[in-house]
């Protein structure tokens, strides 16, 4: 018997953009928004320190950070944010590393295989789970990411963080930034880049230290040598320009141009808060459309822990759950490049090391109606492209 096909929507999104890094531009967003770019001076003269320290000031009064805590503008987007943490802060104690994507299980690999003799414990959950956190001993200093954006898999919260830890968190945090709230006092690292939840030019990342991080980079000399790329103290002391406008290498100040568009426009839908907020309700267009779908379902089991902004998708039709792997990649790597094709959504296949599906993300600078029409044409093309219609 042939399946009645769907017709070809007849809406398309106005912005086509649902890639999880680089993300979508703010909306409105053109090229005019850095006419007003430091450009062809040098970063470290006035006017381009300025620049870079109001993008610090401006990320710490848009997040709510703590008064003592304090920013940096990084290399390498969150990976530099991320090693500059790690190969500086690590080695006073064991440590504790919970991964449940790649970019976790890549911070284990630091902590297990470059960073030796670094005594370590890891517990890594397959795609769609979270590890036993309650497995995490805080006399030791504990690495996790907050959102795992190759999985669709966040934290629910900081509870299981003990407030009277003698290590420090260190914690990735680049797709939850700005798209959830954060529980800053239970953190004592957090990294992430512009490139995610602003929708900011790639190759920069943030680092936020707390004051029991100070201490410790004050406190302790790393057992192995530290990179210039990552090095955050000077003569044993925390190099205060780094927080202070100051930056390792040279930056783009095209990119620095950029996110202070992107800061200026988040202040416009109502700062930290109102992005978590379009977040939440872009969340719940394919929540919804998720759980009425049939052939489709979420990777993370557990509703709590399903990411609001990487949201991960897999098949639950048996007609291609019953396929390989391989052979289900094939079939969604087919489906998405029918909707890059008709310029419709770019970039929502899974992430190259999860399980077939989709991955859609859903941060405040996604529209929610262009999810809408999103949804049309993924059960269009879908229908176009199952086996055996």
């Amino acid at each position: 018997m042939t399946a009645t096909m769907l017709a070809k929507p007849a809406r398309r999104p106005r912005c086509p953009c649902f890639s999880s890094g680089p993300c979508a531009k703010r909306p409105g967003w053109s090229l005019d928004a850095l006419k007003g770019a430091y450009l062809c001076r040098s970063h470290r003269a006035k006017g381009g320190k300025d620049k870079l320290k109001q993008v610090i000031e401006e990320t710490k009064a848009l997040l709510g950070l703590p008064k003592d805590y304090i920013a940096a503008i990084m290399p390498a987007s969150d990976t530099g944010a991320v090693e500059a943490a790690l190969w500086s802060l690590l080695g006073p104690r064991p440590v504790d590393v919970f991964a449940w994507e790649s970019f976790g299980k890549a911070w284990v690999n630091d902590c297990a295989h470059q960073l030796r003799p670094l005594e370590t414990r890891a517990f890594i959950a397959d795609f769609g789970d979270l590890p036993d956190l309650t497995q995490a001993d805080f006399d030791h200093d504990v690495v996790f990411t907050w959102n795992g954006t190759t999985s669709g898999v966040i934290l629910p919260d900081g509870d299981w963080i003990a407030a009277d830890r003698q290590g420090l968190t260190i914690c990735d945090a680049t797709s939850s930034v700005f798209a959830v709230p954060m529980p800053w006092d239970k953190l004592d690292v957090i990294t992430f880049s512009w490139q995610k939840v602003l929708g900011g030019e790639a190759q920069h990342g943030m680092l936020v230290l707390s004051p029991r991080a100070v201490a410790r980079l004050e406190s302790h000399t790393p057992a192995w040598p530290i990179p210039r790329i990552f090095r955050l103290t000077k003569a044993g002391k925390l190099d205060r320009e780094l927080f202070e406008g100051a930056t390792i290498n040279t930056p783009s100040m095209l990119c620095v141009e950029d996110v202070l568009d992107a800061l200026a426009w988040a202040r416009s839908v109502g700062g930290a808060k109102g992005l978590a907020r379009r977040t939440s309700e872009n969340f719940g267009v394919i929540e919804r459309w998720a759980l009425r779908t049939p052939w489709i379902g979420f990777l993370a089991a557990n509703p709590a822990a399903r990411s609001p902004t990487s949201v991960c998708l897999k098949p639950t039709d048996p007609a291609i759950t019953a396929l390989s792997q391989p052979e289900q990649a094939k079939f969604f790597k087919a489906l998405t490049d029918r909707l890059e094709a008709e310029k419709v959504a770019y970039d929502v296949n899974a992430y190259r090391d999860a399980p077939a599906g989709l991955r859609i993300w859903c941060g405040g600078t996604v529209e929610a109606e262009d999810l809408e029409i999103l949804t049309e044409w993924l059960d269009w093309a879908y229908e176009t492209n199952r086996p055996n219609k």
